[in-house]
């Protein structure tokens, strides 16, 4: 599949890396984007990224020139107001647009801009708002404007018309589908739709043409009246401005962080003059007016319109700052631009269409109007796609972008704020979006595959600093992590990706497994200690996670979070009673009375979707913590939890049975077991580099946080084990523990380092329906009596024998 660079350049070298500049790609790349040495943005819709010239040039303006408010005379007023005028005449040129037929307004952004449309647009009963079935939610948002006041909105599906004759009778390229009108109240409202209709046209990459065939009538849209068109431009515009002198909207919207990376919470509506007038702002705010009395109904707005509609002091230090970014695109031109990303999109695009599993099912489906391989460079700079097993069942976006993670690689998932598209691509019904929200999905969340189908996908972007070896870097992700190859094994073809996690040839019980270490962590996501011999209780380990930080906000901290948690050590002497704390970096030890009454200080809080009853800590146990994290935090104790668990299989999909069982601040099962066996396997596989990269030092059992690790049987066998005993101690499985980047933090001298080991390697092999297993979790099967649950203590002791079940 790999193309070697020269071969890339053989058939794209002409319009890759930027030929005619001063500076091509691979020296821009080394000199100005050294933070991103190891890894592959692959994010630019989502934002592109700032240079340090271009900071350097920001900060050395800053602190060279004096810009004070532009509300005033004074010479650094008037310095910013001539910055400003200077801006406005830069945007305007950016997308060619004539200073005597269009205005710039500055926004906090294109959201900002779109809003600011919808809310000063004179609806009536007679308007009619159409867009896309692609456009993004801020675009849907205007709609509530329109449907306020009475007027129709139109979803319309735009395609191109390869065939003339199919188009009707027009001789238009672009054939448009009306969905249903959506109207709003009981009024029956007219069809015949005059001037304040509004389409936009960029949701994907349409062409632009579409505005010079809407503004001339050439397109039946079915509604009589005047069309106006606005373009958001919000991720277009940063490889393929609209030229508004060729294709003369009305409105187009933008945000600058999408071109050039900074000053984020910037962005502009440019709009044309006739259409500009038919704005209405009613609120007025400081610099929009001529004059007011605070006392009578007497206010002259000013007439200049960039003035009346710029609420208050505009942003003007950010806009000080857009110079400089605009040198960066001038030096490399817009077209040159637009040619680089898109060879990268081509290529990527074209491998990925290659990509089959070992049965020849294709790996990738890609969306958009061109599903197939292009010629050329025809397509922008963004591929939005899922995955397909070699069974034809999907793989879920979290999956995709957890391990692009590991790979140093920045995507995005989801439905990037395009409910329509999303509905569209993934075949989703109106009943689907419905069941799927009732189900618990919403936007940002974990659920990527509901009854089958995707609930969103996963989008790629290049800017304008992309490589060749970012390309490469994401094919080879694809490759390794979602391709099945055949294998030889015994004269035999296997494939990799359908063998079983479970070792099957150690499923018999074995009667040399044994407990070698037991492990309490009292406050969660500090450290732990070490037991000889260590009592149970309804909720597993006595004091085991009973204790956790919060935030100032009552965030849960964890070393996610703040990493210095994982210095912090702890220990809890039965005999004296007492939780023993302490830090490197400080010299006294705090000391926490296990018996301390604290129910004056009761509160009730939410750990992960859980319920607990807790007691909070007074000043002296909080500001000791708060001292030694660096960041304010209360130190609360778990009193009680309200928690129905289920018992599940993981890997062996038996049947969930519903457990009464208490739980302290753990995130599923009460315990974790390991097995050095395991254990023993990931560092072979590290070291003899198996995995993604070799690692020499090797991972020991505390990397995982288990509570209990084993001796004795055979990697991984613990997978298929359904319950245990340890001595008179009965436990069941919850199945296998899914693994997060906590595993890869780890101490050394003192300081938290980060790699992507051992995630990166349990991944390549221990990976199932999108979570990478390592442990297993376990519940106490504790004896009950009545409701008064007095449990008869048990003990766990080292070196006890371990008897697992399969039945």
């Amino acid at each position: 599949m790999e193309m070697s660079k020269e071969e890339f350049l053989g058939q794209f070298g002409g319009d890759y890396g930027y030929p005619g500049a001063p500076k091509g790609v691979d020296e821009m790349r080394a000199t100005e984007f050294k933070r991103l040495e190891g890894m592959a943005y692959l994010d630019h819709a989502g934002a592109t990224l700032y240079s340090e010239v271009q900071m350097a040039d920001v900060l050395n303006d800053l602190t060279s020139n004096v810009y004070g408010n532009p509300h005033s005379q004074s010479d650094s007023s008037m310095a910013t107001s001539d910055l400003v005028t200077a801006a406005r005449h830069q945007v305007l040129k950016y997308f060619n647009a004539s200073p005597r037929e269009y205005k710039c307004i500055f926004t906090s952004g294109a959201t900002a801009a779109l809003k600011l449309v919808g809310e000063c647009f004179p609806w009536s009963r007679e308007s009619c708002y159409m867009y896309t079935m692609e456009n993004h939610n801020s675009v849907l948002g205007i709609r509530e404007y329109a449907l306020s006041k009475g007027a129709t909105v139109l979803a319309v599906d735009v395609e191109e018309v390869a065939d003339l004759a199919k188009n009707h009778g027009s001789d238009s390229l672009y054939k448009i589908s009306r969905r249903s009108n959506q109207r709003r109240g009981k009024d029956v409202l007219s069809h015949n739709c005059q001037n304040g209709s509004l389409s936009d046209i960029l949701g994907q990459k349409f062409s632009l043409s579409l505005v010079k065939l809407i503004k001339e009538g050439k397109i039946p849209l079915q509604q009589q009246g005047k069309w106006m068109v606005l373009i958001d431009a919000a991720k277009g515009c940063a490889t393929e401005p609209p030229n508004l002198t060729v294709y003369p909207a009305d409105f187009v919207v933008c945000s600058f962080y999408k071109i050039f990376g900074y000053p984020t919470g910037l962005g502009a509506l440019i709009v044309k003059n006739e259409a500009a007038n038919l704005l209405n702002k009613t609120y007025f705010s400081g610099g929009t007016i001529a004059a007011s009395i605070a006392d009578i109904d007497f206010v002259q707005k000013r007439k200049n319109i960039e003035q009346v509609l710029e609420d208050g002091t505009i942003s003007f230090l950010n806009i000080a700052s857009l110079r400089h970014g605009f040198k960066i695109i001038e030096m490399l031109t817009t077209s040159a631009i637009e040619r680089h990303t898109a060879s990268l999109a081509t290529y990527v695009r074209n491998k990925m269409l290659d990509l089959k599993h070992s049965n020849e099912i294709n790996v990738c489906t890609i969306y958009g109007q061109q599903s197939s391989k292009v010629e050329g460079l025809k397509m922008g700079p963004t591929i939005t796609f899922n995955l397909k097993r070699e069974d034809g069942s999907w793989f879920g976006y979290r999956e995709v972008e957890k391990l692009a993670s590991l790979f140093g690689i920045h995507l995005r998932t989801g439905c990037f704020c395009n409910p329509g598209a999303c509905a569209k691509y993934l075949g989703l019904s109106h009943s689907d979006l419905v069941s799927n929200f009732e189900a618990g999905h919403v936007c940002w969340d974990d659920n990527d595959i509901i009854n089958g189908k995707p609930t969103g996908a996963v989008r790629i972007s290049f800017g304008y600093m992309s490589t060749y070896e970012d390309a490469e870097k994401f094919l080879k992700f694809l490759q390794s992590s979602f391709v099945s190859l055949p294998v030889q094994f015994n004269g035999y073809m296997l494939n990799l990706n359908s063998l079983n996690l479970i070792d099957n040839s150690s499923q018999k019980a074995v009667s040399d497994i044994h407990l070698k270490s037991i492990i309490i962590y009292p406050v969660k996501s500090c450290q732990g200690f070490g037991a000889k011999s260590w009592p149970l209780t309804t909720g597993g380990l006595m004091y085991d996670r009973e204790w956790l930080l919060q935030g100032s906000g009552g965030e849960i901290l964890t070393q996610k979070k703040v990493p210095e948690l994982g210095s912090i050590r702890t220990l809890i002497d039965l005999e004296l009673g007492k939780l023993f704390i302490e830090s490197p970096t400080r010299r006294d030890k705090l000391q926490v009375s296990l018996l301390e009454s604290l129910a004056d200080l009761r509160e009730e809080i939410d750990v992960f979707g859980q319920r607990y009853e807790v007691q909070s800590y007074g000043d002296r146990v909080n500001t000791w913590f708060s001292e030694v994290i660096g960041r304010p935090c209360t130190l609360v104790r778990c009193s009680s939890s309200k928690y129905r668990s289920c018992t599940y299989t993981g890997l062996r999909d038996r049947p969930c049975r519903d457990t009464q069982s208490k739980l302290n601040f753990v995130n599923e099962g009460q315990l974790l077991l390991i097995s050095e066996e395991s254990i023993s396997d990931l560092n072979s596989r590290l070291n003899s580099g198996k995995g993604d990269c070799k690692q020499k030092l090797p991972v020991d059992a505390m990397r995982f946080r288990p509570n209990l690790v084993i001796s004795g049987s055979s990697p991984y066998s613990e997978d298929n084990w359904k319950k245990l005993c340890i001595g008179e101690a009965c436990f069941t499985s919850m199945g296998g523990c899914n693994r997060c980047q906590m595993i890869n933090l780890h101490q050394d001298s003192g300081q938290v380092l980060k790699s992507k080991e051992p995630l990166a390697t349990l991944a390549s092999y221990r990976r199932k329906k999108g979570k990478i297993l390592f442990g297993i979790l376990l519940n106490y099967e504790d004896i009950m009596e009545g409701e008064n649950e007095i449990v008869a203590e048990r003990w766990l002791q080292v070196g006890q024998q371990v008897h697992p079940s399969i039945e």
